[in-house]
């Protein structure tokens, strides 16, 4: 199997990414097929960034892809010497992280034919780091291959994205997903289909449910949200349990990483007791501001999930209130939908809808989390 197999439902973009690693390694290439500067788009879970990984992985494997070599599986665990993997824990991508990574960028290949960079969040890039990253796009190396992911073309600057190639990656079926737990994950098939549907089409978060009862719990929990608000007193209560919900589960994920990442920083600044070597404090103190900004960042992640969830609910009874119940999502709340379908009307269910979708964009605009979801939850009443 080659690095694409990891792809799912995604064959156009497969063929495409396949004819320039063919076109890369001619000596005049005159297909057009492959460029120096890329971006891949897609809905969050469509896999952009594993089709990055997947094409970089490609471009340094001496086979164009075979998935076993030192090259492809280096690259794809982020260890290779002449693939730069930036991910982003923080909010975004500041100008002094840019500078850094065009500097890295234009050195030469040192085992490989190219030396390639994967930007996962280029929509979490400042105006200055977006700036500074234009002028090197502008006119990259011959042997440097930019690629940058992101949920949507708008999402980026227009002088960098009319500077790309673009490869739009979509949805996968819910089919798709079912048939990859069980094949891969070995999860049974009632729950790999369940969990596709509640994933949205998101591979990762589909995973999630599917292995992670704790999830499936969590999950269980924000749905039952809706049916509890009578008034704007269990409104405001609900608000207050999905954001507390929200930090614990962030700092559980955050906590150990953080003192690990800070006792491999300290060690390798010396530290010897509760002292550090000349600049370690400073560092230290640079770190400790990013995991915060980490933590910020997987707060509105979890809430961001957790509002997608509460809107396939309130598709299920739009549904139901349509005559139409062949494609439901949360089937195991069946009763519940129906008495909410019968106890309002189509017209409120969109505007529900609709105040979820809203709650999202104002979350992805930096605004306070919980003042978001207390309004929400008064809207769903």
């Amino acid at each position: 199997m080659s690095v694409f197999g990891s792809l799912i439902d995604q064959t156009e973009v497969i063929s495409i990414l396949k004819d320039a690693v063919e076109a890369s390694r001619m000596v005049h290439n005159k297909t057009q097929s492959m460029t120096n500067t890329w971006l891949f788009t897609g809905p969050p879970g469509s896999g952009r960034s594993n089709a990055a990984i997947a094409f970089a992985a490609a471009l340094v494997c001496k086979d164009g892809g075979c998935s076993k070599c030192n090259d492809c599986m280096s690259t794809i665990i982020g260890t290779h010497a002449d693939v730069e993997l930036i991910k982003t824990a923080g909010l975004s991508i500041k100008i002094d992280e840019v500078r850094e990574l065009i500097s890295r960028a234009s050195w030469a290949p040192s085992v490989a034919n190219y030396r390639v960079v994967v930007m996962e969040d280029a929509d979490r890039l400042t105006e200055s780091a977006a700036n500074a990253l234009l002028k090197v796009i502008e006119e990259p190396g011959l042997r440097t291959i930019w690629l940058l992911c992101a949920p949507t073309l708008t999402d980026v600057l227009p002088t960098i994205r009319s500077r790309c190639r673009h490869l739009s990656l979509r949805t996968p079926s819910t089919k798709a997903i079912a048939k990859l737990l069980t094949e891969r994950d070995g999860v049974e098939s009632g729950t790999a289909d369940f969990v596709a549907r509640a994933s949205g089409g998101h591979i990762g978060r589909a995973r999630r449910l599917a292995t992670d009862s704790t999830a499936r719990e969590n999950r269980s929990n924000i749905m039952k949200l809706p049916f509890m608000i009578k008034d704007v007193s269990s409104a405001f209560k609900a608000a207050q349990f999905l954001v507390d919900a929200a930090k614990a589960d962030a700092l559980v994920d955050a906590e150990k990483k953080d003192e690990d990442e800070i006792s491999k920083l300290k060690e390798a600044w010396g530290a010897t007791g509760s002292k550090l070597v000349a600049g370690g404090a400073k560092v230290v103190k640079e770190l400790e501001k990013e995991q915060k900004s980490r933590s910020t960042r997987m707060v509105r992640d979890y809430l961001d999930r957790a509002l997608l969830d509460l809107s396939t609910l309130y598709r299920d009874v739009l549904l139901v209130q349509s005559n139409s119940v062949d494609s439901l999502i949360n089937q195991d709340l069946i009763s519940q939908i129906n008495q909410l379908a019968q106890a309002t009307k189509p017209e409120q269910t969109i505007r529900k809808i609709e105040a979820i979708l809203k709650t999202r964009r104002n979350l992805a605009q930096n605004a306070a989390p919980l003042l978001l979801i207390e309004a929400l939850m008064c809207e769903l009443r």
